[in-house]
C-alpha cells in the first residue's frame, strides 16, 4: 500500500549522517592509533580531507539529481547506466545488512561492561543482539519520521560523552603524555598509509542523507547541507577527541586500554565518568544500528522503483516504510549475527566486515567518476570544468587509494561479491522482457 511519503528536515538528515558515521569504533580507535604515535593525527587530517572531498561530491550531486532516492546507486546509474547501477546497489545493500549484524555484535560487547555474563553466555548474547536488530526493524516500519526521532536523540546523546571528554579534558591535558611522532619502527612514509587506512573506516556513511532523498524536505538544499554539516562536525569531533586523549592518558596506558574514553573520563570525574562514557558507547551503537537499518530498507526501495530489484522491495505500508525490504534485511542480519557465534566462522566474519568497507569504497569510486560524466552530459561544466575535474579527480584518486589500501584479499573477495550479482541482474532483465 503506497502513501504520501513522510518527510524529514535538516536536523534529522544531519543526525542520520552523523549517527551513521559515529559508531562504537571511535570509542576504541584512539587506543589503536596511539600504537603508531602522533603521526596518526596526520592520518586523521588526511582522511578527513578525503571525506570532505567525497561529501562535497555527494552534496553537489544531490543538487543536480533532485527528488531521487538511492544516493550512490542513483548517481552511478545516472552516470553509467542500469548494469553498473545495479551492481552498486547489490554490493551496497549486502554491505548494509552484513554491517548491521556486526553492529549488533559490537553493542552486545559494549553491554558486557555492565553485564559481564554476556562475554561467556552465547545464548544471552545472541538473544540481546537479535532483539536489537528486530526492535529497530520494527521502529523503522513506523516510517522515516519515527526512525528519524530515534536518530536525532541517539546522535545528541552519543555526542555528549565525546564533548565532555574534549571540553573538560583540556584542563587535564599534559604535553608530556603525548606519544612520540612515529612509534612503528618504520619510516614515516611507511607508517602514514597505515594510520590513514585505520581512520578511513570511521567516515563510512557520509552518503547517508542522499539515500532517502525523496523523504527529505526540499532535498536539493537539505541533503547537500546535511551531508556537509554532518561530515564537518564528525571530522572535528574525531580529531579533537584523539588530540585530547593523547594529552590526558600516558601512552603506555592508552595503547593497552580497551576503553580509552572511559579511562579518560574516570581520570576526569571518577567512576561516574567511566559509566557515563560506557552508556554513551551503547547509545552510539543503538543509533548507528537504527540509521543503517533505515538505509537497508531505503536503498533497495529506490532500486526496485527502477525495476532493478524484485518488486517486493518497493512495497510500502501506510506509513510509507518499505516494510518487506526491512524484514528481508532483518532476516539476513540475523543470519550474519548467528554466524558470528559459531566458533569456526569468526575469522571469516572479519573478512566479511572488510568486504563491507570495500563495497562502500567502490560506491565512492563510481560516484566520483559518475559526477564528472553527469556534469559533462548535462553541460554543467562550461564555466567551471577545471573545478569539476579537480574535485571529481581528487575524489576518484582518494577512493582508489583507499581500495588499494584494503589489501589484495579484501579486493579479491569484494569483486567476487559484486560479480555474484550478475546472474541476479540477468534474471531481472529476463523478467522485464517477459512482461
Amino acid at each position: 500500500m503506497n502513501s504520501k511519503p513522510q518527510k524529514i528536515g535538516l536536523i534529522t538528515a544531519t543526525s542520520l549522517v552523523v549517527g551513521n558515521m559515529i559508531g562504537v569504533g571511535i570509542f576504541v580507535l584512539p587506543a589503536a592509533l596511539a600504537k603508531y604515535g602522533s603521526i596518526s593525527l596526520l592520518g586523521w587530517v588526511f582522511t578527513a580531507t578525503g571525506a570532505l572531498i567525497l561529501a562535497k561530491i555527494f552534496s553537489n550531486l544531490s543538487k543536480i539529481i533532485v527528488n531521487k532516492s538511492g544516493g550512490p546507486y542513483a548517481y552511478s546509474r545516472e552516470g553509467f547506466g542500469d548494469f553498473i547501477g545495479f551492481l552498486m546497489a547489490w554490493g551496497y545493500w549486502i554491505s548494509c545488512w552484513v554491517g548491521n549484524g556486526a553492529i549488533a555484535i559490537a553493542i552486545v560487547g559494549a553491554l558486557s561492561f555492565f553485564f559481564p555474563v554476556l562475554e561467556t553466555n552465547s545464548l544471552y548474547s545472541v538473544s540481546i543482539g537479535l532483539s536489537l536488530i528486530w526492535l529497530f526493524t520494527w521502529i523503522n516500519t513506523g516510517g522515516i519520521k519515527e526512525s528519524g526521532i530515534v536518530q536525532v536523540i541517539t546522535a545528541a546523546l552519543k555526542l555528549l560523552p565525546l564533548a565532555f571528554v574534549i571540553i573538560v579534558g583540556i584542563f587535564f591535558f599534559d604535553f608530556d603524555n603525548f606519544p612520540a611522532f612515529n612509534l612503528t619502527g618504520k619510516s614515516n612514509m611507511a607508517a602514514f598509509p597505515m594510520v590513514a587506512a585505520l581512520t578511513l573506516y570511521a567516515f563510512i556513511g557520509i552518503e547517508s542523507a542522499t539515500i532517502p532523498a525523496e523523504n527529505i524536505e526540499n532535498p536539493g538544499v537539505v541533503v547537500s547541507k546535511a551531508t556537509m554539516f554532518g561530515t564537518i562536525l564528525t571530522a572535528i569531533v574525531y580529531i579533537l577527541a584523539t588530540v585530547v586523549l593523547f594529552g590526558i592518558l600516558p601512552t603506555d596506558i592508552l595503547q593497552n586500554s580497551p576503553a580509552p574514553f572511559a579511562e579518560a573520563a574516570k581520570l576526569i570525574s571518577g567512576q561516574f565518568g567511566g559509566y557515563f562514557v560506557a552508556v554513551g558507547v551503547i547509545i552510539s551503537g543503538l543509533g548507528v544500528l537504527n540509521g543503517w537499518i533505515l538505509i537497508t530498507g531505503q536503498l533497495p526501495l529506490a532500486t526496485a522503483k527502477d525495476n532493478l530489484f524484485p518488486k517486493i522491495f518497493k512495497k510500502e505500508n501506510k506509513k510509507g516504510a518499505p516494510v518487506f525490504g526491512l524484514i528481508i534485511g532483518g532476516v539476513l542480519s540475523t543470519a550474519v549475527m548467528l554466524m558470528n557465534f559459531t566458533k569456526g566462522l569468526v575469522d571469516q566474519f572479519q573478512i566479511i566486515v572488510e568486504i563491507v568497507v570495500f563495497t562502500a569504497l567502490m560506491a565512492y569510486l563510481l560516484t566520483c567518476a559518475a559526477y564528472i560524466l553527469i556534469i559533462i552530459e548535462r553541460k554543467l561544466h562550461l564555466n567551471s570544468w577545471v573545478k569539476t575535474f579537480v574535485l571529481g579527480g581528487l575524489g576518484f584518486l582518494y577512493s582508489l587509494w583507499a581500495i588499494y589500501g584494503s589489501g589484495p584479499d579484501t579486493v579479491f573477495y569484494g569483486l567476487i561479491l559484486l560479480l555474484l550479482g550478475i546472474p541476479f541482474y540477468l534474471l531481472m532483465l529476463y523478467n522485464k522482457r517477459e512482461k
